[in-house]
This record gives structure tokens, sequence and C-alpha cells, in this order.
């Protein structure tokens, strides 16, 4: 049972998900966090995260920590997603068994799933058919730490919990126009083109830290941004889930004081798929989703869909039916949580409408 004073070890804690968790936990009075920059402790060591373990004996361990990215840089970095992502899991897995950690809450991705799962996606879907090919490194990493989890939990009777959050957006996510997931992706993408558009040239200067506005446009031009338009990879047609990140991390304190594993196997033969979905259960096209971040931002400008570049899964929403029973669901709409990610990303980029 998790207490106010339990030592908590958040792994990842500058990250969208970790910072979230971070910020949940305090402000529920949890008193005993412990967080490491990823300068101060490298978990794809195996040595200094064994160090680290046999030092700080965390009782509880949120494992947020991971590279992660849009279909650009998942493609790109094949070798990267697989590796970083193993060796941390593995590392901070075998590490909680060694140390007798209470509980373990793992985070993965509904990318887990097969490209043609039936929707919406269920938790038993898992290894059930081919996964999407841009992101297969990062899914198998994903799919290992699952497995890990389980197996350790069956074999040592450890309390490892996999949790497979849907597309997440929230404060401090990633923005960078290479390598974002695709809400924050459009949403920076949207707002420079309206900066363009209105000729703020200070704030594009500012907002992209270059010297001046001769290195803009080449830039922006390389992404797709026009005065009037942003292109948009795919057709636009494939729709996704969303879940505020703050959403996410309540989900997941909620697991971690409500749920053990115990719980996930009652009357299963063969214990596998044991993980739970996180997410909203709701959908939206991409092509609705530049819609609405367009309609938040103000931008009157054009979408342009290059049908030429990839457009991963066309359909992809989870089956939240079992954190739902579990007594948890998610209180932020699409619509209410961009309007708050704008908001956030105006006031960190000190832009005064």
């Amino acid at each position: 049972m998790i207490k106010k004073d339990s030592k908590i070890y958040i792994a990842g804690h500058r990250g969208l998900v970790g910072s979230a968790i971070f910020e949940n936990l305090k402000n529920k009075g949890y008193k005993n966090i412990v967080v490491r920059t990823r300068s101060q402790l490298d978990l794809t060591d195996q040595r200094t995260t064994h160090e680290f373990f046999n030092k700080e004996k965390p009782e509880f361990v949120f494992l947020a920590a991971g590279k992660v990215g849009g279909i650009l840089a998942n493609n790109t970095y094949r070798a990267d997603f697989i590796y970083q992502n193993s060796m941390i899991q593995n590392n901070i897995i075998h590490e909680s068994y060694l140390n007798n950690v209470k509980k373990l809450l793992f985070l993965g991705s509904t990318c887990i799933y097969p490209k043609l799962a039936n929707q919406p996606i269920k938790e038993d879907s898992l290894l059930t058919s081919t996964l999407e090919y841009t992101n297969e490194p990062y899914a198998v990493a994903k799919i290992a730490g699952i497995k890990m989890c389980e197996s350790y939990n069956l074999q040592y009777n450890t309390n490892f919990i996999s949790v497979m959050p849907t597309n997440l957006y929230g404060p401090r996510d990633n923005f960078d126009l290479e390598t974002s997931h695709v809400l924050p992706a459009l949403l920076r993408k949207i707002h420079l083109a309206k900066l363009l558009s209105e000729n703020k040239k200070d704030d594009i200067v500012k907002d992209l830290n270059l010297n001046s506005f001769s290195e803009v446009k080449p830039l922006l031009k390389k992404y797709g941004i026009n005065e009037g338009s942003v292109e948009i990879w795919g057709t636009g047609k494939p729709t996704r889930e969303f879940l505020w990140s703050q959403d996410m991390a309540d989900a997941c304190v909620f697991v971690m004081e409500n749920v053990d594993f115990k719980d996930l196997v009652k009357g299963k033969h063969e214990i596998r798929n044991t993980h739970i979905n996180i997410g909203s259960g709701d959908e939206i096209s991409i092509k609705d989703l530049a819609l609405l971040i367009g309609k938040e931002v103000g931008f009157s400008g054009k979408f342009l869909f290059n049908e030429e570049k990839p457009d991963g899964t066309l359909r992809k929403v989870t089956d939240v039916t079992k954190l739902n029973k579990l007594g948890w669901k998610h209180s932020v709409n699409l619509e209410n949580g961009i309007h708050k990610l704008y908001s956030w990303y105006k006031y960190k980029s000190g832009i005064d409408d």
C-alpha cells in the first residue's frame, strides 16, 4: 500500500508524462519523491542504474523514461528507438526486482498493437498480427517491457503493472518540428503560419531560436509552413485518439494506488495481456484535428495534405473498458485540452496576444 511518505522514484520526470505524474503526486501530498536528470543518471547504463537503486532503495517506481517521437523520428532513428528503450526498461525493471520494489508502473504505448487491429483496440489484440512498419522497433521494445513485467511477476512474485497510453499531449510536450508527435507538431506549425501571415517577424525568430528573419523562410519551407497554408503528411483521413497528459498522470497514480497485478489475472488460465489501456475512447481525423487547432490558433489559411507521405495506421482508438471498470475515466475533452495547451505554449514562448 503506497503511503504519503513512501519513497517514490519517477524515471523520466522531465518528460511529458513523467512531469505530469510528478506534479500529480505533489498535489496529492506525496512527500518523498526521488528524481534524476539524464545527465545525473544514464538509465541505459547497467552499472550506474544498479548503483542508483542500491543507494536510493525506492519502494515504488514509475517507469516513464524512454525515447519517443512521431512517424518521422521513429522511422529515421529505428536503432536508437529499440536500443535506448530496451536498455532503459530492462535496467529499471531488473533493478526493481533486485531491490524489492513494492510496485512498478511501466508506461508503454498503444503503438504496441497490430496495424490492422480491430477497433476500438482491446488489450487482447496484442501480438495477433503485424505491427505498423514505421514504429515497429519502438513497439517491439515496449512489448518486451510488458512481457518482462508479466514474467517477473510470475517467476518472482513481483507487482509490476503495465499501462498503455494513447496519443498524449500537454504541458512540456515536445514541439520539435522534426521529432514531435502529430498534435504538438500541428499546433506549432499552424502557430508559425499564423505569425508569418501577420508578419510578426520578431516572434517567429524568437520561436525558432534563430539569429535573424533571413533564416526563417528556408526553415519554414522545409516543414511546409507558408503564409497562407500548412502542409500535413498523408491524406488527413486517419483517425487518432488523444488524451491530456495530466489526465494520463492521474490515471497512472490511480492505478498505482488502487490496482495490483493479482487484480488483473483473476480467473485467467494463461497469464497474458495484463496491461491496461489508458485513453479517452474518442477519436478524430487528422484533418479535423488540424481544423480544430486552426480555429483555436486563429489561422485562416489552408491545409495541404501531401498524399505521397505515409498515413500510418488508418484508424486507432483504444477500448478503455478495463480502465473504466477499475474506476477511472478521463475528464478533459480535446477542444478544452487544445485551448489549454495553446495557452501554455504562448506563455512559454513569451507571446502576448
